[in-house]
């Protein structure tokens, strides 16, 4: 069998997850080429990692603005786009036009103008986009699925999905690239589209309207004070306020940070270790969502970034009973320890409360991996030729990714109006074809 040819552009904390995968599992049936990204350190310990920690044999790399001669010199197959989120329609746009498939970290991109772009793209190339959405995959969230579609709690009316981000996790996101919208669409569409999609998955359907609030209500300069910050700084390193402050992050400290991040800025002036308290925090911390389904169900949804523990809790109520899940989450610091932790899972239950009968707990099936074990599942639906059919449709489309997305995006649209936001006044897809 001949191996598909891949490239991957974007060379960050969570590409080597694909990267790594590809050297490894499916080394047999795929072959990784090259390496494409705008940081030249980061490129060369990308090609170091791949060499050293999983044994495979060296890859070409190219820099951001090769990305062209890259597809033209190798020929994949399929390009892998783990850029940051603001530069995703740009490859996958590009990579269509140039004859190839595309598999594309979430979110799929960050605003309505670069999401259109995308579906344009592909309708006029032919090529397909799949949008990695690994937490369907999840035992848990699976479960959750196969609960609903079996008729278990009748027709959803109801969902109720609160997230929480703990103070490591959460005000990571603060110290990154993150922090500025335009980079990632704010927690609304990097983070919560994971969420707005395993709603859309469990319930067969898709948002139509969407009102939000939120604001800036922890984190940030404006309320360092209330927080009893005095000692100001910009970024951690080198500073000595960071010191002893536990919002603050030591990349010295870490060999891993200060190869992929320290050590690479002098190549393009990334700081990745930010001050969480600093200025020109443009996301949101905490928020709140209200949003209407086609199929008649509606949704409150709350995402807040320093709760003193990290989950979340879902509760979904139909015409024949209520389901509720709860989720209890490893703490995770992208790029501290190994990327493949993110989302390890130490507690987790699904409780199903039947009309006019006793409530009972579901059997959970325990896989390893990180996204509460929806890692390796994904990737292996993916990547193996020989996967096996899989029952709960769990590969994600760009219309699945698109209308994740949307939820998001409509939620900041409304956020800065203060009005409820249709969905179909911001996205080019036909309804017919959104019809589960």
């Amino acid at each position: 069998m001949e191996k598909k040819r891949y490239v991957q552009v974007g060379i960050g904390g969570r590409s080597r997850m694909w990267s790594g995968a590809l050297a490894t599992t499916y080394k047999d049936t795929c072959e990784l080429t090259a390496l494409c990204d705008i940081n030249r350190t980061r490129l060369e310990l990308g090609r170091k990692i791949l060499m050293e920690n999983f044994g495979y044999h060296d890859v070409n790399l190219y820099g951001a603005d090769e990305f062209e001669k890259m597809i033209e010199t190798e020929k994949p197959d399929v390009v892998i786009v783990t850029s940051i989120d603001r530069t995703h329609h740009r490859y996958i746009v590009k990579a269509m036009e140039m004859g190839c498939d595309v598999i594309s970290e979430k979110p799929m991109t960050v605003d309505d103008d670069k999401c259109n772009e995308i579906l344009d793209a592909i309708e006029r190339t032919g090529k397909n986009l799949r949008v990695s959405f690994n937490y369907r995959y999840a035992p848990h969230n699976s479960k959750l699925r196969e609960i609903i579609a079996e008729g278990t709690i009748g027709d959803v009316k109801q969902i109720h999905f609160e997230w929480l981000l703990n103070t490591a996790h959460g005000a990571d996101y603060f110290r990154r690239w993150h922090r500025d919208k335009r980079n990632s669409g704010g927690l609304m569409v990097h983070k919560a589209t994971h969420h707005f999609d395993l709603v859309n998955f469990w319930i067969n359907s898709y948002p139509v309207k969407v009102y939000a609030q939120g604001g800036l209500k922890f984190y940030g300069r404006e309320n360092a004070e209330e927080r009893g910050i005095t000692k100001f700084y910009t970024r951690c390193h080198g500073s000595e306020n960071a010191k002893g402050d536990p919002f603050a992050i030591n990349m010295e400290a870490s060999p891993y940070l200060r190869t992929m991040y320290l050590e690479a800025e002098k190549d393009d002036g990334y700081v990745r270790d930010q001050s969480v308290f600093g200025d020109g925090i443009s996301i949101e911390d905490t928020m709140n969502v209200l949003v209407n389904y086609a199929n008649g169900a509606i949704m409150s949804y709350s995402l807040n970034a320093f709760s003193p523990y990290e989950g979340l809790k879902v509760c979904i109520t139909g015409t024949k009973g209520r389901v509720e899940m709860r989720v209890v989450e490893d703490i995770y610091i992208n790029g501290q320890d190994a990327s493949e932790k993110e989302g390890l899972v130490k507690g987790r239950s699904i409780v199903v409360y039947p009309q006019f009968q006793p409530p009972y707990e579901v059997e959970i099936k325990k896989i390893e991996g990180g996204h509460g074990g929806g890692d390796p599942v994904m990737l292996d639906d993916i990547f193996n030729p020989n996967a096996p059919y899989d029952p709960l449709h769990r590969a994600a489309s760009h219309i699945d990714g698109a209308m994740s997305i949307m939820t998001g995006i409509c939620a900041n649209k409304s956020m800065a109006s203060g009005m409820p936001v249709n969905v179909f006044d911001y996205v080019n897809i036909p309804k017919d074809k959104l019809k589960k």
